[in-house]
């Protein structure tokens, strides 16, 4: 049993307790979209205050912004980088920082109409030197070495929601799962970069247990024996069965598995989903129908093995706001980004005990 595996499991007993958690706010205010890591960096997007770099070595945090003059636009949904780029998504295209130049760029694409250059998901392929890009419109996907470009229509049965993306998760390295607004593309990889090999799913047969008029997932979390897929709530007064939200597992088989209110969720709409040794952590929001906005309900512990959940007592952080849009681990320190500031909670600190209930 891997020591992060043995520290999760002395945190949820309830016989420890510690006054003092380790946690700290960074980038106080700021709404977190999006959080990736390489080999010296953490990288950072934001919707209002651009991106931002981390140096893991050094400790300096670095702002690339309208404020900063390194860019013309703040608004960011999602960052990826390699040794050479950094790039960024945001409603007006795909933003690329060349690390050599220091400099900046914009790429916009032509395909796609009026949304085409809404990007939501960047995946950065290190193994073959690729780039994936999600988009309101299609996926591109991006070849670094030769600088190309090539573009997945994702259209399913004339339902352009098939073709929003929300989220793009590596299972591997050999396959890709791509979450829209409505149902899941899977994607074998090839050697020979054609990638012919799409899959489509939605919830109108045994996946997604049937659940809901559409599923609309905004992340999946592959494991050994199981796939686990956050989707988003979003129901009305007229519609209570549109988007019903929940946890959904796949055991890589046929058989499907739902978490959600009933199974002891505060609420049903799933903003992220990462890994600490045999416990999924889960940001969670709920969708109100009668005011048509989402309201973060913060941090779930659900064990891989028994399903059980454990909501995480918050008010132990310096966290300034309940809803959390993604989650970061780095095998010491957890980062979760909230709708106001970067939270980094170290949970290798052997007397560090979160508070469940």
């Amino acid at each position: 049993m891997k020591f992060n595996t043995i520290l999760v499991l002395l945190l949820l007993s309830a016989d420890l307790l510690f006054a003092q958690i380790d946690s700290k706010i960074y980038l106080e205010k700021a709404f977190i979209t999006d959080i990736k890591q390489d080999e010296n960096y953490l990288l950072v997007s934001t919707y209002g205050q651009g991106v931002y770099q981390f140096s893991i070595k050094e400790g300096i945090w670095k702002n690339f912004s309208t404020k900063t003059g390194d860019l013309d636009n703040d608004l960011f949904h999602c960052v990826a980088s390699s040794k050479d780029f950094i790039w960024a998504g945001s409603n007006e295209g795909l933003y690329i920082f060349n690390r050599k130049l220091q400099k900046w760029t914009v790429k916009k694409f032509s395909e796609g109409g009026e949304f085409g250059n809404w990007i939501r998901a960047l995946h950065y392929d290190k193994k073959r030197n690729l780039l994936w890009i999600g988009r309101f419109r299609n996926i591109t996907l991006y070849d670094v070495k030769e600088n190309s470009y090539k573009e997945f229509n994702r259209v399913i049965d004339n339902n352009d929601k098939t073709n929003n993306i929300n989220c793009i998760s590596a299972d591997g390295d050999s396959v890709l799962w791509f979450g829209a607004e409505f149902g899941l593309h899977k994607l074998v990889l090839d050697s020979k970069k054609q990638f012919n090999n799409w899959t489509y799913i939605n919830n109108k047969g045994r996946a997604f247990l049937g659940e809901g008029e559409m599923v609309s997932v905004s992340d999946v979390l592959p494991l050994k024996n199981s796939i686990w897929f956050a989707t988003e709530e979003f129901i009305t007064k007229e519609n209570p069965k549109y988007n019903v939200g929940g946890i959904f597992i796949n055991d890589r088989r046929f058989l499907w598995e739902k978490i959600s209110k009933d199974e002891g969720l505060p609420a049903n709409g799933i903003y992220t989903l990462a890994r600490i040794g045999n416990y999924i952590i889960a940001g969670i929001y709920e969708f109100n129908p009668t005011k048509k906005a989402e309201f973060g309900k913060g941090l779930v512990l659900i064990n891989i093995n028994t399903k059980k959940v454990s909501q995480v007592d918050l008010n132990q952080f310096e966290i300034k706001s309940s809803e959390i849009r993604t989650i970061h681990f780095d095998k010491n320190s957890l980062w979760l980004g909230t709708s106001s500031g970067l939270i980094r909670i170290k949970v290798s600190n052997p007397l560090a005990k979160w508070g469940v209930r």
